[in-house]
């Protein structure tokens, strides 16, 4: 058969790298793909956004399967345009897609089928959100309604802090026609994981948990990124808290896109507040996470490809998923600035040596290649991917493969899964 992935960083590097070792996959494309792609798939100069241009290939080129990596074509109706065509494609409509695309929706949509969540507000008015903010105090999340690459909500400690991300947002302009409406709600304690679910509408199969790392620096500082770096499982989701969270969360949220006539299919994946034995909603995004599918894709033992079918087909309850035991651990390499600005363009040397590791694959995030050398292309540039027995023994491998490599300014985390090795060493 052949398999077209949509999109060009880690994540899509994680996809093609899995569906590449499937026997029935004859031919592999990525559209635009990246300079790590290539070594497993054609890429084409096709964005990721020109939804009309993709369906043309796929019809053209006789694609059995898609499996779209990014959110924003999924929020743009890519699902609907293709089966519009009789294109089997793997994730949700565009109206089911919502749920990542408007956090408004998504909190309503909490609120109205009782699903946990932090208290909220929304708003339209940068005035109004900031004379809410000095009524109700902080901390406090401010966070643009759409589409932000994981950076518009911001954590604020302070007055003032809000009311700069409430202009940051709703007045300057910094994340686009996301940031016409706002939520602002209450801080959630505890610790983060990220539970994905496959779904085909009916039938629901929780994958591995994981624990994404989405400040800049060490200890969790600095501004929001797209993920540093992920591990799974993350051990703070327990067996008992993985039942309620498959009950009360999973499950509860496709009933609810059922019963407002907007069926759920493809990947489901919440971002969940644990505290004690309680769960809170934070957000829910509608396709892989990354750098969370990085970590995933090595510890998947099972073809990829007849579960993405499945679940297209309504048949995943046939489908019997494997995973391979231990831990895996991605540290993101990055260009010095992100997630500001960064110098692209610069060659990246040492990949050949990570490559006779064992257990390490270094999927590409900004790549590209000239003249038979690697360089940077992006802010997040390389995720550093490893398999170990424990996660402390993971992450040794991750950032053994880590040291030998280099590029100018190289930037990442040095305690990426520092939370988990802490409560491994405590068993």
């Amino acid at each position: 058969m052949k398999v077209l992935v949509i999109g060009g960083g880690g994540r899509e590097h994680a996809l093609a790298w899995k569906i590449a070792q499937s026997p029935l996959v004859d031919k592999l494309f990525c559209a635009p793909g990246n300079a790590g792609i290539e070594q497993h798939a054609e890429c084409v100069d096709i964005d990721s956004g020109d939804l009309r241009a993709l369906r043309r290939f796929a019809r053209d080129q006789g694609i059995d399967l898609t499996v779209t990596g990014p959110e924003a074509p999924l929020c743009a109706g890519i699902v609907d345009s293709f089966e519009a065509w009789g294109l089997k494609i793997f994730g949700p409509t565009k109206v089911a897609a919502r749920l990542e695309g408007s956090k408004v929706f998504a909190k309503s949509l909490m609120e109205r089928h009782n699903i946990r969540t932090a208290p909220f507000r929304t708003f339209d008015s940068a005035d109004r959100a900031k004379a809410y903010i000095d009524m109700v105090g902080v901390p406090i999340v401010v966070k643009a309604d759409g589409l932000a690459a994981g950076k518009a909500a911001i954590v604020c400690r302070s007055k003032e802090e809000a009311h700069e991300a409430v202009s940051r947002i709703m007045i300057e302009g910094e994340f686009g026609e996301a940031g016409q409406h706002t939520v602002i709600e209450e801080c959630l304690s505890g610790e983060e994981v990220s539970v994905l679910a496959l779904t085909d509408g009916q039938c629901i199969a929780l994958l591995p948990s994981c624990q994404d790392h989405k400040a800049a620096l060490d200890g969790d500082a600095g501004p929001n990124t797209g993920g540093m770096g992920a591990y799974s499982p993350a051990p703070v989701l327990t067996p008992a808290m993985e039942t309620i969270v498959e009950r009360d969360v999973i499950v509860q949220t496709i009933h609810a896109m059922n019963r407002e006539e907007r069926p759920y299919r493809g990947v489901l994946y919440a971002g969940l507040m644990l505290d004690g034995e309680s769960a809170g909603v934070l957000e829910y995004n509608c396709r892989f996470g990354d750098p969370e599918m990085q970590p995933l894709a090595l510890r998947l033992k099972s073809d990829i490809v007849p579960i993405l079918m499945a679940t297209i087909e309504g048949n995943l309850a046939d489908v019997e998923i494997e995973w391979h035991e231990g831990a895996a651990l991605c540290v993101v390499m990055a260009s010095g600035g992100y997630p500001g600005s960064y110098q692209k363009g610069v060659p990246i040397s040492g990949l050949e040596e990570v490559e006779k590791m064992d257990d390490v694959m270094v999927f590409h995030s900004g790549t590209r290649r000239e003249g038979g050398r690697y360089l940077t292309a992006g802010g997040r540039v390389l995720g550093v991917t490893a398999r170990g027995d424990t996660i402390a023994g993971a992450k040794k491998h991750a950032y053994e493969a880590v040291k030998k490599i280099h590029f100018p300014d190289a930037h990442y985390r040095t305690d990426i899964g520092w939370r988990a090795v802490g409560k491994e060493s405590n068993r």
